[in-house]
């Protein structure tokens, strides 16, 4: 008995996946579609590392679906395609997680807990969630291998880190420096951007702000400034006075309008020359002054008037006024470098004219924008730093919040009253002192009471000062150029975020802040003499412990704590032996070159080095596994993909490193994928109630209709407004849809005994229908293999839905069903079945990389009967190829052309509301030239069956039957002719039915408009056709259907007849009658219908298998119908 095609009682994706998932997993599917793929033709592929320590949600399926549907399609173009998962297991979230869970303040660690137990607790919840990401991973079908993970937290994984930190030393590219960083003095530690986020840090205070008067030296100025009688000054706004003294540059920007203001000072009374943005004159001389239109007006005033006068006498662009140089203001002291470099204007693009002056005080030492703009200028602006008593660099401030000695009167006193114990602060703030004294000096031009929103310490609740720390850095400024011209050879998705968002980033990029203290990390592997003269990094174990056995010889260290470890062995039970975690290589001290003690610098690293590192740390680089990334055999990636906050993280990382150390892109291709929201365009969180359950969705609807709803709703890097109602959409119309296609093909092939035994029908042998569907399933493995090419998931997913519904279900089945259920099993039915084969099993391959579960299960259905392809899974198959010979386009444009004339007339059936069952006469059609007329007259009898009417009638000249009216299109018109479209609308109006003729036969006309001769074009105007008496009328650009609508006797009594095949077919169904069986057909006497079976009955009795078809006066067991005029019973038994 030959082989039957698996049959179905309903759709389940979930039961499908679940039962597809343990056939991968017992025949190790997976595995198999690496091993099976040449070893010489990789895909590379690098897995960023999620963080195992927090539950997955919906948005991780959306960027795991991402990273599947590449490497599985590569996979079936035969590529071999490693995946290796990781875990990212530093850093902030896992620490601040930890401190929650055991009660605890960073402050408490090395006295409550020790920094051991507490980098213990770190290790286990890291891992806490690992079961629930792998079942997730596993449910999804996102394939990677969990088997052997790269972790950060591993000790091979730290040592390769190590050596890239060493390449970049050695390279002269880490250096020691001063970063601008949020600091609370109460507390003594720096504060990372988490903790100043947390819920209550930015408080609404009152503080004094002041408008200060920078005075101009006056031969700086460009020549139209130095004629102006007096001094000059400049005005700029701060909203912290005690940061004044270390001002050291004034910034403007190069394009703003800039202007000298004629007034006096509201405090002295003395006259001044100030400058300010043209656009904050208003908002800087207001209340108190008053305009004036000239300067012999200023003569009028007096000292102590309530109006002061002022005018504006000079306007120039803030480029002219950049080099400029200026008294400094509170001259106490001087940067300890380059002093002649400070006091300076410079420009900057961050300046606005929005608030303030449009100038603005320029602060290195306490602000990170400042400090850039200060080293951008050239030569570049010194902050303002001093030289304590041993001999370091020092700002003005103090760790605990005060001024230093530097500070004449000033000196010892805390910038901030909030600083002081409690009922020690004196009456006036440092602030007031300062901008009393600038009134007294004449450098203050406005001075008031300003409350905004300030950022304090979530410890303590005082406020945090931007504060200079010493950090490490790596010199990416060095290589931004270069990662920039690297950028540029990456293919990114969307192209906007590589040139735009990533690209402006590289161009502007920083030096890069290597530096956190932190105690659950990776160690920066420098060690220091107390001194800071004398350094050394370790790039490796083996290293460390050469500078060790050093250190004991020296008398530093009593032995070396990896005793134990055996260099050179790269077995995991040797790294197993070792630790290079904070509370390990602490207590290693080294020895100089000189001899002197070195300990360790006691920064961690930033957790995004790890993750950038994980291209050669996941290996073990360059300790083993060299060749994968010296021959380019695992490096750089070919595709990667990730959420768009990765830009500043996991992308710019990996691409930093990859440039720095190896001159090289890390990836060549990238996918930047959006947000998932909530349908209102809201971001998912537990606190809002609107987070998706992933695990939920997927047992519900099923990981395929998940997957696909996913990429087919919006392209992968824009945001994504998640509707749990869209995948129940995608579930019936698209799944749905495809089910039920093969449902019909297994019922009828199982019926026919169709296994695909036959010899493949010739092409040219097949009926027209099928050599179409052919066609357009070719160029539809073109398209979607160029859309997976150009990492285009979405446009191939829509590509292939289209084609099912439209195509294949809506077109082919239906206009095809006769030929499956009717007729000898010859040529035409043998080639219907090849044909629909043919296509869900394309469908299946080019489908299975979005949905891997569902198409898996249809391609085994398929060929385990036919035995056409012997593979074990659709994943270890082939891409399909194109033929070309099989695309007929002038057959598509036929068919296209059917679609259309049947969509029309199927809505004029729908607009007069005649059902399709009932027949109707005829459609007319006027066609222009031999072309069209050839074309429709090819796929006549597909319209007519698809339309249900008896005749299709072409004409050429529709002139005496057809009424055409025509108008302007005005979105095409308006913009061409503006105000001249009146006199177009009104030349078209006049064109008669001879004239619209030649529009549409020639494609256009002249007309004439107020003398002038204008061309008019067939697609800039609308043409239509007016109802006749019996039809209706539909226009389509230049295509005309009119349908006639005159049912008659006839063809009513026909279109019963149909009504009631419809009917007992429906009975059929439902009384589980098999597709062959013969019935003998009972109906209540109805004269309606008597007179339709009498007009029609071969036709019943051969649609509904009747071998017998009778009227009776009653049918006690009958099932009613009602239809139209029509209410009887009819009861069918078998026969």
């Amino acid at each position: 008995m030959s082989k039957k095609f698996r049959e179905y009682k309903g759709l389940n994706l979930t039961k499908v996946a679940e039962e597809t998932l343990a056939i991968w997993e017992e025949e190790h599917i997976f595995e198999k579609s690496i091993s099976t793929r040449d070893e010489n033709k990789p895909f590379i592929f690098f897995e960023g590392p999620p963080s195992a320590n927090g539950l997955p949600g919906i948005h991780h399926v959306m960027a795991r679906a991402i990273k599947d549907i590449f490497c599985r399609y590569k996979t079936l173009q035969g590529f071999q395609v490693k995946r290796k998962a990781g875990w990212d297991t530093h850093g902030l979230p896992i620490e601040l997680g930890v401190e929650k869970e055991l009660g605890i303040t960073k402050e408490d660690i090395g006295k409550k807990i020790t920094v051991e137990e507490y980098n213990d607790a770190c290790r286990t919840a890291v891992m806490r969630y690992t079961d629930i990401w792998e079942d997730l991973t596993l449910k999804m079908g996102h394939w990677v291998d969990m088997e052997d993970p790269y972790v950060t937290y591993k000790p091979k994984y730290m040592e390769t880190v190590w050596w890239l930190l060493a390449q970049l030393y050695k390279k002269d590219l880490i250096y020691k420096g001063y970063t601008i960083q949020p600091y609370s003095p109460k507390a003594g530690t720096g504060l990372s951007s988490h903790e100043l986020n947390q819920p209550g840090t930015y408080q609404d205070v009152t503080d004094t702000t002041a408008v200060a008067q920078f005075k101009a030296v006056k031969n700086t100025l460009p020549d139209f400034l130095q004629e102006i009688d007096g001094d000059i000054h400049f005005l700029a706004w701060t909203t912290t006075p005690w940061t004044l003294p270390s001002n050291t540059a004034l910034t403007v920007g190069k394009k703003i309008d800039y202007v000298v203001v004629k007034s006096f000072n509201q405090y002295t009374f003395e006259p001044i020359n100030v400058i300010l943005a043209k656009n904050l004159v208003g908002k800087q001389f207001s209340k108190k002054f008053f305009v004036v239109e000239n300067e012999a007006q200023l003569s009028e005033y007096k000292e102590n008037d309530k109006k002061i006068p002022f005018i504006v006498i000079k306007e120039f662009k803030g480029a002219d006024i950049l080099e400029c140089r200026y008294e400094q203001l509170l001259p106490y002291t001087l940067p300890y470098q380059n002093p002649e470099n400070a006091f300076r204007v410079i420009a900057g693009d961050f300046v606005t004219t929005e608030d303030g002056t449009g100038i603005v005080h320029t602060a290195p030492t306490f602000g990170a924008d400042d400090a850039m703009v200060a080293k951008q200028a050239n030569p570049e602006v010194p902050p303002m730093l001093v030289l304590d008593d041993n001999g370091n660099p020092v700002p003005l401030v103090d760790l605990q919040g005060r001024f230093t000695k530097h500070m004449g009167e000033y000196a010892g006193k805390y910038v901030k009253n909030e600083y002081y114990n409690e009922g020690e602060a004196p009456e006036r703030s440092l602030d007031v002192e300062i901008s009393i004294q600038l009134k007294e000096e004449n450098k203050a031009f406005h001075v008031e009471k300003y409350r905004h929103s300030y950022p304090h310490c979530w410890r303590t609740d005082k406020p945090i000062l931007y504060y200079p720390l010493d950090s490490w850095f790596i010199k990416v400024t060095d290589k931004r150029d270069r990662m920039f011209d690297l950028n540029n050879t990456i293919n990114w998705k969307p192209k906007s975020t590589g040139e735009g968002r990533f690209g402006n980033w590289l161009k502007n990029a920083n030096d890069w802040n290597l530096s956190r203290s932190r105690y659950w990390g990776i160690p920066l592997p420098i060690w220091r003499t107390e001194d800071g003269t004398e350094e050394i990094i370790i790039g490796s174990v083996e290293e460390l412990k050469a500078e060790m056995q050093r250190a004991v010889n020296a008398g530093f260290m009593k032995a070396d704590i990896f005793a134990d470890f055996e260099v050179g062995n790269m077995s995991e039970e040797n790294y197993d032996k070792i630790d290079l975690h904070k509370n390990i290589v602490d207590v290693v001290i080294l020895v100089s070159p000189s001899g002197k003690p070195m300990k360790r610098e006691s920064d961690l690293i930033d957790v995004w080095f790890d993750s950038g590192s994980m291209p050669y740390a996941q290996w073990h680089y360059p300790f083993e596994n060299k060749e994968l990334i010296d021959e380019k055999k695992f490096f750089p990636a070919d595709f990667i993909a990730e959420g768009v906050d990765q830009t500043r993280g996991w992308f710019y990382t990996l691409h930093a490193i990859g440039t720095m150390v190896f001159d090289s892109v890390a990836y060549k291709n990238v996918v930047s994928n959006g947000l998932v929201l909530d349908k209102e365009g809201k971001k998912m969180s537990k606190r809002l109630g609107n987070a998706v359950d992933p695990f939920e969705t997927m047992e519900k609807y099923g990981a395929d209709a998940t997957r696909w709803y996913m990429i087919s709703n919006a392209n992968p890097w824009d945001n994504l407004k998640f509707d749990i109602e869209g995948i129940d959409e995608v579930r019936r119309k698209f799944f749905g849809t495809l089910y039920n296609t093969y449902s019909f093909f297994s019922l009828y092939a199982n019926l026919d005994s169709f296994t695909y035994a036959e010899d493949e029908i010739a092409i040219e042998e097949r009926p027209e229908i099928d050599r179409w569907v052919l066609s357009e399933l070719n160029t539809l493995v073109k398209n979607v293999e160029k859309f997976y090419e150009d990492y285009e998931p979405t446009k191939a997913a829509r590509a292939i839905q289209e084609f099912v519904s439209e195509y294949v279900s809506n077109w082919f089945v239906r206009l095809s069903r006769r030929r499956f259920w009717k007729g000898e099993y010859g040529q035409d039915k043998i080639s219907a079945y090849q044909t629909l084969y043919t296509c869900l099993v394309t469908v299946a391959k080019l489908a299975s990389p979005i949905a891997p579960f569902f198409m898996d299960n249809l391609y085994k259905d398929l060929t385990n009967v036919s035995g056409k392809e012997n593979f074990e899974s659709i994943h270890l198959a082939t891409f399909p190829t194109c033929d070309e010979s099989l695309i007929d386009s002038k057959l598509e444009r036929k068919m296209q052309q059917a679609q259309k004339i049947s969509s029309m007339v199927l809505s004029l059936r729908k607009k007069e509301m005649i059902k399709v069952r009932q027949p109707l006469q005829r459609i007319m059609i006027p066609v222009l030239n031999n072309e069209e007329r050839e074309e429709i007259l090819a796929v006549e009898n597909l319209i007519k069956s698809e339309v249900n009417v008896k005749e299709i009638e072409l004409i050429d000249d529709a002139s005496g039957i057809l009424v055409k009216t025509i108008k302007p299109n005005f979105k095409v018109l308006g913009p061409k002719f503006g105000k001249e479209m009146r006199f177009v609308g009104e030349a078209i109006q006049k064109l008669t039915q001879n004239d619209i003729a030649i529009v549409e036969k020639q494609g256009g006309i002249s007309i004439k408009v107020n003398e002038n001769v204008v061309f008019l074009e067939l697609n800039e105007v609308e043409i239509s056709s007016q109802d006749i008496e019996g039809w209706l009328v539909s226009n389509q650009g230049n295509l005309t259907v009119a349908l006639d609508v005159t049912i008659t006797d006839e063809l009513r009594k026909e279109g019963n007849a149909r009504e009631l095949v419809n009917r007992v077919q429906n009975l059929r169904k439902e009384s589980g009658f098999d597709v062959t069986d013969k019935i003998k057909l009972i109906i209540q006497k109805n004269e309606i219908l008597e007179q339709a079976v009498a007009a029609n009955e071969q036709y019943i009795k051969s649609e509904t298998l009747t071998n017998e078809l009778v009227f009776e006066e009653i049918v006690e067991k009958g099932t009613e119908i009602a239809f139209d005029d029509v209410n009887t019973k009819i009861l069918i038994q078998k026969m």
